[in-house]
This record gives structure tokens, C-alpha cells and sequence, in this order.
């Protein structure tokens, strides 16, 4: 089955950068994005890229984060620059496979989970 992992995360201070990185398939039809979530509130989404890697954004990270992949080495990335004590939170990368080459990603449809990386930024 296919799986993903993520791993990068870290402490930091308001303003710095950490880039996070996940072992996914990203040379084949999949969706694949990054979400957070901090405790008793709802997971919710960063980045996403498809398989043609067009890129989306949540409105709270546009102009600061970036999502990436290198399909040589299977890895998707999140750089995030301008860090905030908001941005603080377990973030998670994740996966769906798609029946085509280019097929819009939906936020809601992901249905493959790395075990999550800890990203605590200090003010």
C-alpha cells in the first residue's frame, strides 16, 4: 500500500524558516499536499500539488510557504518562510491517487497519512 512520511520539523523562533520534506509518490498520478493541526481543533489544509504540479494554498500561508517535489528522489517538500507562533501545529503530509494525468485536487478527498511532524515556532 502506498504510504508517505514526513520528517523536518522543529522549533524555531517568529520569523525563521524550517522546510519540511515527505517520502511520497510523487512521480506517479497522485494529489499531494500538507495539512496541520493543533489539539481539539479540526486538521486543516497548507499546500497542495497535483500530479502536474499546479500548486494551491490556504489563504494563511500564501506568500510565505512553498510546496514542492522532486520526482528524482520521491520527496514532497514545504518550505516555510516568515514563520508565526499561529503557524504552530502538527503538520501532516498526505496523499490520494487520481485516474489522470493533470486532474484537479479537492481538499477533502486525501485518504493517505504520514504520522505527522511537530513544528513549534516561539515568538
Amino acid at each position: 500500500a502506498t504510504q508517505v512520511s514526513e520528517s523536518g520539523g522543529g522549533s524555531v523562533e517568529a520569523g525563521g524558516s524550517l522546510r519540511l520534506s515527505c517520502k511520497a509518490p510523487t512521480a506517479e498520478r497522485y494529489c499531494l499536499g500538507w495539512f496541520r493541526q493543533v489539539p481539539q481543533k479540526e486538521r486543516e489544509g497548507v499546500a497542495l500539488i497535483g500530479s502536474t504540479s499546479d500548486t494551491e494554498y490556504a489563504n494563511y500561508v500564501k506568500g510565505r510557504f512553498t510546496i514542492s517535489k522532486d520526482n528524482a528522489r520521491l520527496t514532497l517538500f514545504l518550505q516555510m518562510n516568515q514563520l508565526k507562533p499561529e503557524d504552530t501545529a502538527t503538520y501532516y503530509c498526505a496523499a490520494y491517487a487520481v485516474p489522470y494525468w493533470g486532474n484537479s485536487c479537492r481538499w477533502g478527498n486525501f485518504d493517505i497519512w504520514g504520522q505527522g511532524t511537530q513544528v513549534t515556532v516561539s515568538s
